[in-house]
């Protein structure tokens, strides 16, 4: 697939130590979140959940909003579809399974360690090459497995090791330097950031580092939300088929058929990301550390929810009342949508979302300064 001119390789040093982000907790503005979930016991509130979400239109229009989705936050892991874009664009040419796994935040099995591993060696690259941290398979079971034969926290086993793998293989695909790939300044990182603020209509308003060592962007649920609709819409107006009957027609379709043809590298076996793709055909799903889930539909519209605690339960329910509200058929998700609560092994309560398109019985407003 033909790719636009590359930024030029400058000459390029890594940097021997990476000077930490100044942060100051008392001087951060607290986002004003709303109730977006809730957990009941025998008819009482048990626990609220907070967050802020937005969905918009194919064409950027806000379709229904809650809390402060305007507010900068970290995308993490959920800007991974972003940045495999941005690879593609740099001629980065995978089979789907690794081009997924190039998205992913997985969960260690089998299939993904290969998969990473081969990323490499198609490249003439080991796993020396990977700048990424090192650690266990993020899946229980699949941490147990490994341990269980004797494994120990390698790069490898990293969550985004798919994705690491790809850069450095982008890297010499270009002719870049593989050492230092993770820097700001790198060509590869400079078109990442080119990248992400075309496909989301913003420039960045931060700068951090990802869990795994990747620059991380401060973006607003809008921008990403804008993102999602492209993603899952690319190519759809030229003929290409969301179930990829059709070769992928730009870098952004060719991303988004990868992830809804093989969600099961995108996360993994048991993981809610995988389930929504194979019970939704069409849809396009990517969470983040930290309460995050971005939701793109073939025809364009898409969505974004931050759970404001960092939480990762609430993110299902509320991900499927988004879905209905947008007057998607989520009958497949039954079995996915709330979450039962027990008590000595029955059922007495639910885990929920809350009609966050209307008024919280109870609460007239939102107080700013919500726990985060």
């Amino acid at each position: 697939m033909p790719s636009p001119a590359m930024p030029a390789s400058p000459s390029f040093t890594a940097p021997a130590a990476a000077v930490p982000a100044k942060s100051s907790a008392s001087a951060a503005v607290l986002p004003r979140h709303e109730p977006v979930a809730v957990q009941t016991r025998d008819g009482l509130v048990e626990s609220i959940h907070y967050g802020s979400l937005i969905a918009t239109a194919p064409d950027g229009r806000v379709l229904f909003s809650a809390g402060e989705p305007q507010a900068s936050f970290y995308p993490r892991s959920s800007l991974k579809p972003l940045q495999a874009v941005a690879l593609v664009r740099a001629g980065l040419d995978l089979p789907a399974d690794l081009l997924a796994l190039t998205a992913a935040s997985h969960s260690g099995a089998a299939e993904h360690r290969d998969g990473a591993a081969r990323i490499l060696e198609l490249h003439g690259l080991t796993a020396a090459a990977l700048e990424n941290t090192t650690d266990l398979p993020y899946g229980a079971s699949e941490r147990e497995d490994w341990l269980r034969d004797g494994g120990r926290a390698t790069q490898i086993t990293q969550n985004c090791s798919g994705k690491h793998a790809a850069m450095a293989a982008t890297c010499v695909i270009n002719g870049w330097p593989v050492q230092g790939y993770l820097d700001p300044g790198h060509p590869l990182q400079q078109l990442v950031a080119k990248t992400v603020a075309e496909l989301t209509g913003e420039e960045p308003s931060g700068l951090s580092t990802d869990g795994c060592g990747t620059p991380l962007f401060a973006l607003t649920l809008a921008g990403m939300a804008r993102a999602f609709g492209r993603l899952a819409s690319a190519g759809l107006p030229n003929g290409t088929s969301c179930d990829g009957a059709s070769a992928p027609a730009s870098p952004e379709a060719a991303v988004a058929h990868a992830m809804r043809n093989h969600p099961e590298m995108v996360a993994g076996e048991g993981r809610d990301v995988t389930e929504l793709m194979r019970l939704m055909p069409g849809l396009l799903a990517k969470d983040g550390f930290e309460g995050i889930q971005a939701v793109g539909l073939p025809d364009g519209r898409a969505f974004v929810i931050k759970i404001s605690d960092g939480g990762d339960r609430a993110r299902l329910p509320v991900t499927v009342r988004a879905l209905e509200a947008l007057d998607v058929d989520t009958a497949p998700l039954a079995r996915i949508a709330t979450g039962a609560v027990l008590g000595g092994g029955r059922p007495v309560g639910l885990l929920q979302a809350v009609d966050f398109l209307s008024p919280f019985p109870g609460n007239d407003s939102v107080p700013a300064n919500d726990a985060n």
